[in-house]
């Protein structure tokens, strides 16, 4: 379903289809999450799942699966990502060995083939780069190709390379240590940078071993990336025959190279599968395991942890609900929120953040406030330094008489955000709607 969403949205069909998936411009596909890259990992998630069901399915339940992996090669070529061409590289190559394996095994005579001739998984490369090639000439004129992609690249303000030199350059500056968690993005804007400067603002590293030394320093990230790999490696991957452990290890192996050019492990649905994932493979005693399923037994501490996580999972979307009012017009509000919304929602546990950011936003600032205003916009450069609050950071400054700050902030925010800087100046708002 997602796949046929990606390809009606690069298409320019989805507008029917609002608010049930969105709708975005001509060439751009990523069915209902957030971004290409997402939408890439998620059909690449589908191809290892459909792999699994080749392998365990009959002879007449495989030909159900033909039509299907046309169609994920087309969604996959149409989200343009260069993630997900990687993905596929990966997907292709291990199953081809596998595959070989299978029809080829050390211990001499033939096993039953549960996965596609090899020669069938490596020509789903050369079907992805036809599919690439197709689909613009069938948009037709304007829409970005994939292969525009590869040889261009990102522009060279937004590009990983620059991201992660930058980065690079802060793990420098406290290699111990780190900043601290969630501190990325106010290091990023305090930071004046030698050469070259990410432009937008960096809340994520987007590789998972340097956002960890960056934030946590180099003995954390070495240990917990050190871990992880110590694990995997004591669990022999490549002994693996069962096709549902493969297909776990698949759906770890295509997040974990998406962590190593984004941060899908900061979003729910890829966290709930790298979840899963480790519980389906994490190593137990196959007495209990049986025992267990004999009995249909579920032990007290399990029961309990479940009930407790049923309990979190119901706060936090309560006090999501509430929250998110703030940031919704006053006719969209729930009607227990619709007035004085701020004062209604002050004590959030999980979105304390978020709160305080919509009081600074919906704050002017003056002599009588200036003190509150100004030690509300210190705290929240550090949850999130965009213009709006450096703006009020200023201001507030100039206020109390504390010009040399001022001047300092301004020249921060003129490096970081020349744009918005300059629409700052002149008494512009600093969010253009045209963009």
């Amino acid at each position: 379903m997602s796949a046929l969403l990606g390809l009606l949205q690069y298409y320019g069909l989805a507008a029917p289809l609002v608010p049930w998936t969105t709708a975005p411009d001509l060439g751009q596909a990523y069915g209902n999450l957030r971004q290409r890259n997402q939408f890439a990992t998620l059909i690449s998630m589908a191809l290892i799942a459909a792999l699994w069901l080749y392998g365990k399915s009959g002879r007449r339940a495989r030909f159900t699966l033909v039509p299907g992996i046309p169609l994920l090669l087309l969604a996959l070529a149409a989200s343009t990502s260069r993630t997900g061409l990687l993905q596929l590289l990966l997907i292709s190559g291990i199953s081809t060995w596998l595959a070989w394996r299978e029809r080829h095994p050390r211990a001499g005579g033939r096993t039953s083939t549960r996965l596609p001739s090899p020669w069938a998984l490596l020509a789903l490369i050369p079907a992805y780069f036809l599919a690439a090639w197709l689909l613009p000439l069938v948009a037709g004129s304007g829409v970005e190709a994939m292969m525009h992609r590869l040889r261009e690249g990102a522009p060279a303000a937004h590009s990983r390379l620059l991201l992660w030199g930058n980065v690079l350059e802060l793990i420098a500056q406290r290699p111990w240590t780190g900043w601290g968690w969630g501190e990325l993005s106010f290091a990023h804007y305090s930071t004046l940078y030698q050469g070259p400067r990410f432009v937008e603002i960096l809340d994520n590293a987007h590789n998972l071993p340097l956002h960890l030394a960056v934030e946590l320093g180099i003995p954390a990230a070495l240990l917990i990336c050190g871990g992880f790999a110590w694990l995997v490696l004591a669990a022999r991957p490549w002994r693996e025959s069962d096709p549902a452990r493969l297909m776990a290890w698949g759906l770890l192996g295509v997040i974990v190279l998406h962590s190593l050019l984004e941060y899908p492990l900061w979003y729910g649905p890829f966290q709930l599968v790298f979840g899963l994932c480790l519980g389906f493979l994490w190593p137990s005693s196959p007495s209990k395991a049986a025992l267990a399923m004999r009995d249909r037994t579920i032990s007290a501490p399990s029961l309990a942890a479940a009930l407790a996580l049923i309990a979190i999972v119901g706060y936090a979307a309560w006090d999501y609900t509430r929250i998110s009012q703030l940031y919704l017009a006053r006719e969209e509000r729930l009607p227990a929120w619709r007035d004085d919304t701020l004062a209604k929602v002050q004590d959030s546990w999980l979105f304390a953040n978020q709160v305080k950011f919509a009081a600074l936003a919906l704050t002017t600032v003056d002599r009588a406030n200036a003190a509150q205003v100004h030690a509300l916009a210190q705290r929240l450069l550090h949850f999130s330094p965009e213009p709006r609050v450096i703006v009020k950071l200023i201001d507030s400054a100039k206020l109390l008489g504390r010009d040399d700050e001022a001047l300092e902030q301004a020249t921060r925010f003129k490096i970081a955000f020349p744009r918005e800087y300059a629409r700052w100046l002149d008494h512009e708002p600093l969010d253009d709607p045209s963009e």
